[in-house]
């Protein structure tokens, strides 16, 4: 069933993140377009938005669910990964268990603010980082789970991909660097590529702190903010974006179609309605939501929860059907805090 779903979806209409950002890019290439501050900041602004919808495109890879064929996902994931400077393959590692351990000190994706053994101290300077900077924290924080004594990963053939991976990162970006080097084209690069690769960094991060920041369950569904946009806005937002603000029903169900997410939770929303889930009507709504938790930021323990109980199993190598019955603890479905 949820093969017949990827299969079934429209997926052309939103890649159109891909060619516009490009479009973007080669714009402000142009010095005469570029040159006044009001056309400058408005290309720019339209550049980083979408590439900034490119992560979501990657987080769609790592799933394997951009189309039925898993090919073209890693393949075309390779090269967001590229360009984004996160391989692929420890993207997909990394993003796995986000999944399966949401919230916990073995989420290596929302480290440190998961993570009991980082000091408040610590975690209130690097979400700044993270969130001034983000374009350069998402490697390193990806590139823990590879590098870490205590990686998760230990099949030699994933970990050889990814030092693949990362060798051709290091390969086309030298290429990169020594050709506007060699050519002087430094400002133009800065101007079309790198200040609107900068922002789009920020919008990620903000992106993953408004939909984790400050919650402490581990039951997906309670555990993650999300967003079901009642205004166009939000609703062309969530489109580009392959609906990944619909967050907390994704995170339960991550082989479940984008395109399924949005009936799915008003689903579960119907059939339980004296369970206050954590949906919003506007990513506004939501981001205002997370901003207090920027003073003290974590996330389950870190953010006032029990320490979470055994997980059914902690192996977990792929992505699974239902997070709550088939990983977590009984006890911990339902539970907030």
């Amino acid at each position: 069933m949820e093969f017949e779903a990827i299969e079934g979806k429209y997926i052309l209409p939103r890649l159109i993140c891909v060619p516009l950002a490009i479009c973007g890019v080669h714009l402000l290439n142009y010095q005469n377009l570029g040159s006044h501050p009001l056309t400058n900041a408005l290309l720019t602004a339209f550049t980083a938005y979408f590439m900034f919808c490119w992560t979501s495109c990657f987080h769609e890879c790592a799933h394997h669910t951009l189309t039925s064929a898993r090919w073209i996902s890693v393949w075309f994931g390779r090269m967001i990964g590229t360009v984004m400077l996160v391989p692929y393959t420890v993207y997909r590692e990394s993003h796995i268990r986000h999944h399966a351990f949401l919230n916990k000190p073995t989420d290596w994706e929302l480290w440190p603010y998961a993570d009991p053994s980082c000091s408040p101290a610590f975690r209130r300077f690097f979400v700044w980082l993270d969130l001034v900077l983000g374009s350069v924290a998402a490697p390193f924080i990806y590139a823990r789970i590879y590098f870490h004594p205590k990686s998760p990963i230990r099949d030699l053939a994933i970990r050889r991909a990814i030092r693949n991976e990362f060798l051709f990162i290091g390969i086309f970006w030298g290429a990169v660097f020594t050709y506007v080097t060699w050519y002087g084209h430094w400002p133009a690069f800065t101007r079309s590529w790198l200040v609107p690769w900068f922002i789009a960094g920020v919008l990620q991060t903000g992106r993953k702190l408004t939909e984790h920041l400050g919650m402490t369950s581990y039951d997906p569904l309670l555990g993650t903010r999300t967003v079901i946009g009642s205004s166009w806005l939000t609703r062309f937002g969530t489109f580009v974006n392959f609906d990944i603000f619909i967050h907390g029903l994704h995170h339960r169900h991550p082989r479940v179609a984008h395109n399924q997410l949005r009936n799915k939770m008003w689903t579960y929303i119907s059939t339980n309605p004296t369970t206050k889930y954590p949906v919003y009507h506007s990513y506004w709504t939501a981001t205002r939501a997370m901003l207090p938790f920027l003073l003290n930021p974590g996330t389950g323990v870190n953010a006032g929860a029990d320490v979470p109980h055994a997980s059914k199993y902690d192996d977990v190598q792929d992505f699974v059907t239902d997070v709550s019955s088939e990983i977590l603890s009984e006890s911990d479905i339902g539970r907030i805090g």
